[in-house]
């Protein structure tokens, strides 16, 4: 028997609080994208075998949790890797998942995602593969927090704060600048360390007031003006923190395309998703094509190849079929 998983990309929003002062620690937006997948088969057998070295990493630490021998791991579709599309926790958890239902077991997503190495800091990605659509996660106590990574397994995934299924007619430009990949591994822990240890409290205070007041009423409303525009203002005060780390309030070359975009009357919002070079603008299934018409040009302007696309929000979280 083949088990084939499927799982969107997701986008990262921003934190909710990045200091040490207030009682909670992180606490993630996001939301599932519909658009680039992982799509992976597996099948049972007796080693591991894989030619994808991410995904053989991936199935060596899923047969380890499930207790299994081996399996065949094909990845038939891969998302862009350390570009803010959260390639590593999609491919971790639905590897996970494949193995466990090639063998007939029943994975337990959650629960096992720390030991994969996933959902320490951001619950937005499992959230994202569980079940789709905006999420915002709990993050942690402020008290728990280390200056170094604790091993694997030892914590829990921030629980769900508040999750909506996103309107079908909004639309999600992605534009993925060709440039250097963004942090990740060892290089994202220590940059995210310094930002906490020397983070502005009251920014915090500032997002607290856009998420209730603007995000989760636009989210719930189906208002794309007020949702885009809140999620749009997160990054940017996300940006203040992280401005010495990535160079600027985003990402160079994400900042000049945000600029771009958000000045289109139809971009709702538009900013840099987690590290980047990634950048979002939401519009709606209307205006679209001229949305990412804007975001190609901006690029070709600033002599930086760029693949751009359109899709929705996933509401479902990830595809399974044997």
């Amino acid at each position: 028997m083949t088990v084939r998983v499927s799982a969107g990309a997701r986008l990262h929003f921003g934190f909710c609080n990045l200091s040490l002062a207030p009682d909670r620690l992180y606490g993630s937006l996001g939301v599932a994208l519909d658009d680039p997948r992982v799509v992976v088969d597996a099948s049972r057998a007796d080693a591991v075998r894989c030619a994808d070295d991410a995904a053989r990493r991936a199935a060596e630490r899923a047969c380890d949790v499930l207790d299994v021998e081996g399996v065949d791991v094909t990845v038939r579709e891969a998302l862009p890797r350390h570009v803010g599309f959260g390639s590593g926790t999609q491919l971790a958890l639905a590897v996970y998942t494949a193995v466990a239902r090639a063998h007939d077991i029943e994975p337990r997503v959650r629960e096992h995602a720390p030991a994969l190495g996933r959902g320490g800091r951001s619950g937005v990605g499992v959230a994202a593969f569980e079940r789709g659509g905006f999420v915002l996660d709990a993050g942690h106590p402020t008290e728990r927090f280390t200056t170094e990574r604790p091993p694997d397994g030892t914590w829990s995934v921030p629980g769900v704060s508040a999750r909506h299924r996103v309107p079908d007619d909004w639309r999600f430009v992605l534009a993925v600048p060709d440039v250097p990949q963004g942090k990740s591994g060892t290089e994202e822990e220590e940059s995210m360390r310094d930002v906490v240890e020397r983070a502005d409290s009251g920014i915090a205070d500032r997002i607290a007031g856009v998420v209730v007041r603007r995000v989760l009423p636009g989210v719930v409303d189906g208002d794309m003006a007020s949702f885009g525009a809140g999620v749009a203002e997160v990054g940017r005060l996300n940006g203040r923190w992280y401005a010495d780390e990535q160079g600027g309030v985003y990402r160079p070359p994400a900042g000049a395309l945000v600029d771009a975009l958000r000045e289109h009357a139809a971009v709702a919002g538009a900013g840099q998703s987690s590290w980047g070079p990634a950048v979002y603008a939401l519009t709606d299934a209307e205006h679209a094509a001229e949305v990412r018409a804007v975001a190609a040009d901006a690029l070709d302007e600033a002599g930086v190849d760029v693949d751009v696309r359109v899709t929705g929000a996933s509401n479902d979280g990830a595809r399974i079929s044997e």
